[in-house]
């Protein structure tokens, strides 16, 4: 029996030719038990496979708690991000979880544990958990997240992505910031690591032991997953670049020293300079900072921090 009428908790889901996972993911959704209402919000990018014929079956059945979007036309080869343009403002919830639509979840009371978590702690805005990896080998029973990244954060420390916080597992406060989300977010290639330091502007991380590992799949369609490591080192500096940015223009400049910082530890690493520079046009880098690229790989010179 739901002991609130209205919708506590968001479950924004983003999807695109998953139809092999996506039924999965929805399970995992439906089967939460909680004493609250919650709505799944599903946005399909124009998927080309049988992903939205499975999500509407599944609509059909439960219209009540599953919303989705259908797009005719792919937003993320737009330079769209979906979730928080098309999830996070019609999110009814106090709270969001978010979860993609290739992930799933195990536990049926997770939903319920993150909630009364953030409902009993106050100073907490995001609590989170750990997860398997699902690969073409099978499942490995392992934790992505070693020992150490077992635990809570501060809010200093989720400000300055000193986390590791695995995003199909997080459970957030639905703040006003996600329905006015940040300008400089248009450019960030690495969305989630955007999200949990605008996140902890209000507040600390807290690690949930008790839940069950979420599962994580690695697959050829997998934005992240799949991609270089040389790959993710450029959308990393990107990512320090626009936080740089972003804690510039809200006046922090501790922030955006140590994001400055991080991102031109990327320009003096192993990159090589003709392929740093063509990915830095591709991740939305600015002129001003490709020019400095090209200065800082003529010199070589090492950057202390």
């Amino acid at each position: 029996m739901c002991k609130h009428e209205e919708v506590m908790v968001s479950i924004c889901c983003a999807t695109y030719n998953h139809e092999n996972y996506i039924a999965d993911a929805i399970e995992g959704f439906l089967m939460q038990e909680t004493n609250f209402k919650y709505e799944i919000l599903i946005h399909d990018d124009a998927s080309t496979d049988k992903t939205a014929e499975i999500i509407r079956t599944y609509e059909q059945k439960y219209p009540d708690i599953i919303k989705p979007i259908y797009q005719k036309v792919n937003q993320y080869s737009q330079g769209v991000k979906v979730t928080p343009t098309f999830n996070y403002p019609r999110a009814k919830g106090k709270y969001i979880a978010i979860c993609e639509g290739d992930d799933y979840w195990t536990d049926s009371k997770k939903l319920q544990i993150q909630f009364d978590c953030l409902e009993r702690n106050q100073n907490v805005v995001c609590c989170y958990h750990s997860d398997y990896i699902l690969d073409k080998n099978g499942l490995r029973k392992e934790s992505r997240l070693s020992l150490q990244d077992q635990r809570s954060y501060t809010s200093y420390e989720m400000m300055a992505c000193q986390t590791h916080i695995l995003p199909l597992t997080a459970f957030f406060r639905n703040l006003d910031v996600l329905q006015n989300y940040p300008p400089e977010a248009k450019y960030v290639k690495n969305g989630d690591t955007f999200l949990f330091s605008i996140l902890g502007q209000y507040g600390s991380g807290m690690y949930l032991q008790v839940i069950e590992p979420a599962i994580y799949r690695a697959h050829e369609g997998g934005i992240w997953s799949m991609k270089s490591e040389r790959e993710h080192k450029v959308m990393q500096m990107n990512t320090w670049y626009w936080l740089a940015e972003y804690y510039s223009r809200l006046g922090n400049p501790r922030l955006q020293e140590k994001f400055k910082i991080r991102c031109l530890s990327v320009v003096v690493s192993d990159l090589n300079r003709l392929q740093l520079l063509s990915m830095s046009i591709k991740m939305c880098l600015p002129l001003r900072l490709v020019k400095i690229i090209k200065k800082i790989q003529l010199c070589r010179k090492p950057i202390s921090y």
